[in-house]
């Protein structure tokens, strides 16, 4: 289980990543019970799981990558470093013995997942114990990002406008916008601010925001305590999954970790909500925290930074713009775009051997991301953006929010890649099924509309392309509808359209060209 002994500067030590969908528990266990003199500590997910369960045996600045391991090849390993040598591995890596960030192996050692793009927010995933404070001190020099944002928050306020960073994830007040506007509106709105992390999100495939949570919580929540001082906030409230039990556990551990190293001014509460895709959007992420059954988007103006939960002046943002944060407060370099700075996490999903999460920056392309996992057969298209994200046929696109837009593509940070057996069209029609379904209801572009697209891509199974009304009830959708629910969940129709026409007119002409439609000739 999670644990508040640290993982940094000790010479012998089994490290077991404990988190994501393969826990590692046994492998703990095991090595617990035969450890006699060698630490064992409990890390996060690395976020790669073709690697789990993974173990990393350290001993004297060299560490081994034990993949996908069990508990007797745990026990062994365990023996090895009591003997005072390393256990044999599919990958050995030399390194700083004080280092702080997770030593990468080579591409070559069937790791290829940890040396794609550069693991900046990512660095002490599978490396540091979540919640130790200690490790996070070390990495971060012996200061936490508060301690120095604290004294001065209008230069901690000019800080992160100068850097003009940009919010993250479907569920951030402040999606692909410059975040120093809501933080501003906060500050000067009349009443009393609040913080939240907007960490509920249900889609299977945007795992970037759990992986933060599970395994590097500290610096989400001492980003989140920073901003609370810069807009005068009294309290800090971290929104998780009901579903997700260890994510919640461990904000909640670094909370508590959070308060036993130093007298916080501002309160961290960790509260669960529903676990459904319309419950990670940012308005109604609100209404769940209000205790409200019934989720509905709320109509803007006013945005939650002028009266967001229970009234109050609220920024709202995502565990992954958090980690963000922390590297501009942190004095690093952002690199990436002068629009767009930083890094984003992508999670590659789909027809693949096994998602892995994974971190660009901004100036990379999304062709970067192949290199993480094994395709299923040849490629064909990529899904990007999460559920309602535009289907593309190749992924030289960049990785910035601009990249992505200009390219009709969704910046949920998640990237689907299907193989030459997927039908576009029912890929399209799945994912209009799910808007119908999933839709909160509140407004009628979205209610209405979405029922619609389903009814008319049906019809293009029955003969009728409807190619000019596809595309007018996608423009309403997209125009008029309260939340971004409503205003993406056209696009993966549309985008469909647009690199896959013939396969619609194909449909519409009775035949399947993947020959997966059941009824049609291929």
């Amino acid at each position: 289980m999670a644990t508040r002994k640290g993982a940094i500067g000790d010479d012998s030590i089994i490290r077991v990543p404990v988190g994501g969908e393969h826990d590692g528990t046994d492998c703990l266990a095991a090595a617990e019970d035969a450890a006699e003199t060698v630490d064992v500590v409990a890390v996060g997910s690395t976020g790669v799981d073709a690697l789990a369960p993974l173990v990393l045996a350290t001993h004297d600045g060299a560490t081994a990558f034990l993949f996908n391991c069990t508990a007797e090849r745990t026990r062994a390993a365990l023996e090895a470093l009591e003997g005072g040598s390393l256990p044999d591995a599919a990958a050995t890596v030399e390194h700083d013995p004080g280092t702080t960030d997770l030593p990468t192996p080579p591409k070559t050692n069937g790791s290829a997942a940890l040396g794609v793009g550069s693991r900046r927010v990512l660095a002490g995933c599978g490396w540091r114990a979540p919640t130790s404070v200690a490790d996070y001190r070390a990495a971060r020099d012996g200061d936490l990002v508060v301690e120095s944002a604290a004294p001065d928050p209008d230069a901690t306020r000019e800080r992160i406008g100068d850097a003009a960073l940009r919010g993250r994830g479907r569920g951030d007040g402040s999606t692909d916008a410059p975040i120093s506007a809501a933080w501003t509106t906060a500050s000067e709105t009349d009443g009393e601010p609040v913080v939240v992390v907007n960490g509920n999100e249900a889609d299977d495939h945007a795992r970037a925001d759990r992986l933060l949570l599970e395994s590097a919580p500290l610096a989400v929540l001492d980003s989140a305590l920073a901003t609370a001082h810069a807009i005068d906030a009294t309290d800090v409230v971290v929104y998780v999954n009901d579903a997700e039990t260890l994510a919640r556990r461990r904000a909640q551990e670094a909370a508590d970790a959070l308060a036993d190293d130093r007298d916080l001014d501002v309160s961290i509460g960790v509260v669960a909500g529903p676990d459904a895709y319309t419950a990670g959007e940012m308005t109604m992420a609100l209404e769940a925290l209000e205790g409200n059954d019934r989720l509905e988007a709320r109509r803007r103006p006013p945005g939650p930074a002028q009266y967001g939960l229970h009234g109050r002046p609220t920024v709202i943002h995502t565990p992954r713009t958090f980690a963000q944060i922390e590297q501009v407060l942190g004095d690093e370099n952002l690199g990436g775009v002068p629009r767009d700075p930083g890094t984003r996490l992508f999670t590659v999903a789909g027809d693949v051997d096994a998602p892995a999460t994974i971190e660009l920056p901004t100036d990379a392309t999304l062709d970067d991301a192949r290199g993480a996992v094994a395709l299923d057969g040849g490629f064909k298209t990529a899904c990007v953006g999460g559920r309602f994200g535009g289907l593309a046929r190749d992924l030289d696109v960049p990785a910035s929010a601009p990249g992505l837009r200009g390219a009709r593509l969704g910046t949920n940070g998640v990237i689907e890649l299907f193989g030459e057996s997927t039908c576009s069209v029912a890929l399209a029609g799945r994912r209009a099924k799910l808007a119908r379904e999933e839709n909160c209801g509140r407004c009628v572009p979205c209610r209405e509309g979405s029922k619609q697209l389903v009814d008319l891509l049906r019809d293009v199974y029955d003969g009728e392309y409807q190619a000019g009304m596809l595309r007018e009830l996608a423009r309403t959708m997209r125009e008029t509808s309260t939340c971004e629910f409503g205003e993406e969940a056209s696009r993966p129709v549309t985008t469909a359209m647009e690199a896959f026409e013939p396969e619609f007119r194909a449909h519409a002409d009775g035949r399947c060209p993947s020959g997966t439609c059941d009824g049609l000739s291929t």
